[in-house]
């Protein structure tokens, strides 16, 4: 009888243990089968480190194709602080190549953070990326960007308007069709562990999309013609302003639009609120008189230091 009982217990002991396993063998199973790509992405998702590229946006353009507003290549300088080892050293020899304080550089490689952008390293030419791709220094990325470039600066500013720091549009054409202009982002991924240590899995790139293309009906010829008449108004009757509009009265089509005082649209912030934002022709009212007559070939209408023309040509 004693016997028995031990036998009894010893075979539930064992069935215990045989569920037991089954049971973490199927949830072994379970997991690397069924739960890999779930389980598989959140590693992932912990490991790496996106870089975010800035997507350059559309060409705005005149009739004739003639570009009005672009995007050139630009570098900028990214820093991951956990990973560069002699910061004195690669904050001292940044700081030589971009021309500026050694402080500057060193205060964002010395930061506890996963990435920091070097202020300094922002826009740089190609000939400055490359002196310092040449260090090789871990921790120190170069990611493509954009900058929007207008040829044509003060002739066209209140028509296209003008980007912010983050080439989104804050006026004009490029606020108006910002949607159409903004292209799609790209990144560039890389792997560490929870320390910032780079880990040995190849980084991934995805190239960023460039925005749409946007045609006007502007000739730039005729815009160029008209902000030349405007400027010699000025002088002439020492004006506080000058607008014109030349139009194509068959379609409607309007072929130059400008105003004075103007502005650089690639460095809107040196200029006042009243000046960037006021584009004339549309903002500003006109008497009756004016109005009924802007179908008039030439049509020239002086008032009190402010000088408005007209086309209908």
């Amino acid at each position: 009888m004693f016997f028995n009982d031990i036998h009894i217990r010893i075979r539930f002991v064992f069935l215990v243990i045989i569920i037991a396993l089954i049971l973490i063998i199927g949830k072994v199973f379970y997991i690397q089968v069924f739960s890999y790509k779930k389980l598989s992405q959140i590693t992932e998702d912990l490991w790496s480190r996106k870089m975010t590229i800035n997507a350059p946006r559309g060409d705005i353009v005149d009739r004739n194709g003639n570009i009005l507003a672009t995007s050139i290549v630009t570098t900028t300088v990214y820093v991951v602080p956990s990973q560069i080892k002699d910061k004195e050293k690669v904050a001292k020899d940044i700081a030589e190549i971009l021309d500026c304080d050694f402080e500057d550089v060193y205060k964002y490689v010395s930061r506890h953070s996963s990435m920091e952008i070097i202020r300094k390293g922002m826009d740089i030419s190609s000939e400055v990326a490359d002196k310092i791709d040449k260090l090789g220094y871990d921790g120190v990325y170069l990611v493509v960007d954009s900058k929007r470039y207008y040829p044509y600066k003060e002739a066209l500013a209140h028509i296209i308007g003008f980007v912010g720091s983050d080439n989104q549009g804050l006026s004009g054409l490029e606020l108006t069709y910002d949607k159409y202009l903004t292209g799609t982002n790209g990144e560039l991924k890389y792997y560490s562990d929870g320390k910032g240590n780079k880990l040995e899995i190849p980084d991934s790139y995805v190239a960023p999309e460039k925005g749409l293309t946007l045609e006007l009906t502007l000739d730039i010829e005729l815009m160029k013609a008209l902000d030349n008449e405007l400027n010699n108004a000025m002088d002439k009757y020492d004006s506080e302003s000058a607008l014109g509009i030349a139009m194509n009265p068959q379609t409607g089509e309007i072929l130059a639009m400008g105003s004075l005082p103007s502005f650089d649209p690639a460095n809107y912030q040196d200029y006042s609120e009243e000046i960037i934002n006021r584009n004339l022709p549309i903002w500003k009212t006109y008497e009756p008189g004016s109005t009924f007559n802007i179908a008039t070939p030439h049509f020239r209408h002086i008032k009190s230091k402010h000088i408005i023309l007209f086309n209908g040509d």
